[in-house]
């Protein structure tokens, strides 16, 4: 699938001198600095009708010219998968993702995912980098996720992303017992040994997470939790850092364990609870149209529901 590309401007005053590829940013904002250099390389985009390098100057009046196309960047199928959508309009969907589905295909998962679900609801999706999707959550991790419908849309969320004007918010229930909030400025890498999970390492990528007690049980504690960047696993591995794994990650969780002289049903509740506790509740980001400030909120799913209450009759029980 292919959408044709025609655009038109003229150099101003205030821009004259500087490059082109860093004019044809501000002059085509709606798309990516990558796009427009492709586009430059390959003739697409024109300088008075004559093929320019990305470095080259330009002066006052010069004419930028693009004809394109947008392509599908992969050929993915399309599958006609449920997905509880919170909100859709022209520019952009907000989807509330249940646990064990996987957001994009990979090796060992090319069907069954998030992003084939998306394509079946909208086929332009798969103009879009990665079917507009511009954020990620954990195969197990539930909650609210933005996906963009358009190139223009795509790259202002993306922007807003970089920007960390995008909020998003987190309830997790983890092992331990916090004694207050704070803040891990911590970055991170790839694992040395286990390559599928994220460690704190001196060299690795910025990674910040705030973090405030909600709830305090016997043995767990309910905690809201803000990123402020978005890594890999970056709650998973920031928790696990300091003590405090999730319950029921299976990759940075470590053995289970279960509260001394717990009752039966939040001992049953514990073992058969076999994703990692976490739930993004709510997003904030400005919409790419209209520039309104939009809020989502989702209440935690049921499994963690029933967790917390038995944790919270559990703490009632305990003795004196």
């Amino acid at each position: 699938m292919t959408t044709q590309i025609s655009l038109l401007a003229e150099v101003p005053e205030d821009l004259s001198g500087n490059r082109l590829d860093q004019i044809a940013a501000r002059l085509f904002p709606d798309y990516s600095r990558a796009k427009l250099q492709g586009w430059i390389r390959s003739g697409a985009l024109l300088v008075n009708d004559k093929r320019f390098k990305p470095k080259d100057r330009l002066k006052t009046g010069d004419i930028l010219r693009v004809e394109a196309e947008l392509v599908a960047t992969e050929a993915w199928s399309a599958e006609a998968i449920p997905l509880d959508i919170v909100f859709e309009d022209e520019h952009l969907l907000v989807v509330n993702k249940p646990a064990n589905l996987v957001v994009h295909p990979a090796a060992g998962n090319r069907t069954g995912t998030l992003l084939n679900g998306l394509l079946h609801r909208c086929p332009r999706l798969a103009e879009l980098p990665r079917a507009g999707i511009v954020h990620r959550l954990d195969k197990d991790t539930t909650g609210l996720m933005v996906v963009a419908k358009s190139q223009v849309s795509h790259t202002d969320l993306v922007r807003q992303l970089r920007d960390r004007s995008v909020s998003r918010e987190y309830e997790a229930i983890v092992k331990g017992v916090l004694t207050g909030g704070g803040t891990l400025d911590a970055p991170l890498g790839r694992h040395p040994v286990n390559r599928k999970k994220r460690a704190v390492q001196e060299n690795g990528q910025e990674a910040i997470t705030h973090y405030r007690v909600i709830t305090r049980f016997r043995s767990h504690t309910h905690v809201k939790v803000k990123l402020e960047t978005g890594r890999t696993h970056q709650i998973r591995a920031h928790l696990a850092y300091i003590n405090h794994p999730l319950v029921g990650d299976q990759l940075y969780g470590g053995r289970m364990s279960l509260p001394s002289a717990c009752s039966i049903t939040l001992a049953e509740c514990l073992r058969s609870f076999q994703r990692q506790a976490l739930h993004a509740c709510c997003l904030k980001f400005c919409h790419p149209a209209s520039g309104k400030l939009l809020v989502w909120e989702h209440p935690r799913p049921k499994d963690m529901e029933q967790l917390l209450e038995h944790l919270a009759s559990d703490h009632k029980l305990e003795p004196a």
